[in-house]
């Protein structure tokens, strides 16, 4: 399975022919959905779902399916992408594209009294079955019951702090970790958090370029 980096927490994952991407915000790339007919979304923020590009992605491509917890679905921003929808429910093992997927977790990590409140599902994938499995946590540190071969580990938000994404990287203990929801960490920010994480992390760690790509 290949592994293409976009800015903040977009990725696409290639296999065979076959491609889906997860969390094309605002801020990622264009070209992250070329080709794409098949898109996993963890929640409703705007630097995880651009509402409007994917609008215009359905309107060019009937058959495009995004796949999202209810709440994406009726936002209010979505009244024109609703017929793309599938709902996920978590726990429930699907396949998008001929990738195994598990939505897990269910709840935004908190920023602030409660706030915001909202539905997240991290989403587990495997190239064929879920051993060995890739996890994007989306806004959450929710630790799965699977066992993680790579973990898309956030190390910048408002909800997270350094120490936290620690000890999520050593409780999910993958083989493998990269980076993810960074776009708000200056080169010095990201020098710094790869440091702590590559000494402390417990498992092999790297940061992927922009547009770069590895093989899982």
């Amino acid at each position: 399975m290949r592994l293409t980096k976009y800015t903040h927490a977009c990725v696409r994952l290639e296999h065979d022919g076959r491609a889906i991407v997860i969390d094309p915000g605002v801020w990622s790339e264009p070209e992250a959905l070329d080709g794409v007919t098949d898109v996993l979304v963890t929640h409703e923020h705007f630097d995880h779902i651009d509402f409007d590009r994917l609008t215009a992605l359905h309107k060019a491509n009937p058959d495009l399916s995004v796949y999202a917890p209810a709440a994406v679905a009726a936002h209010e921003k979505a009244a024109d992408l609703r017929e793309a929808f599938v709902e996920v429910a978590i726990g429930d093992e699907t396949v998008v594209n001929g990738f195994a997927v598990r939505p897990v977790g269910g709840i935004h990590a908190e920023i602030y009294e409660g706030l915001p409140g909202c539905a997240n599902a991290g989403f587990l994938v495997g190239h064929d079955a879920l051993d060995g499995a890739l996890y994007h946590p989306g806004d959450s540190l929710f630790l799965p019951d699977l066992p993680v071969a790579t973990l898309l580990v956030p190390t910048s938000a408002p909800w997270l702090k350094l120490s936290e994404a620690l000890d999520f990287v050593r409780a999910v203990g993958p083989r493998r970790a990269y980076s993810i929801h960074d776009a708000m960490l200056s080169p010095v920010g990201q020098q710094s958090v790869d440091g702590w994480i590559g000494f402390k992390g417990s498992t092999e760690y790297a940061r992927i370029d922009i547009g770069d790509s590895v093989s899982l």
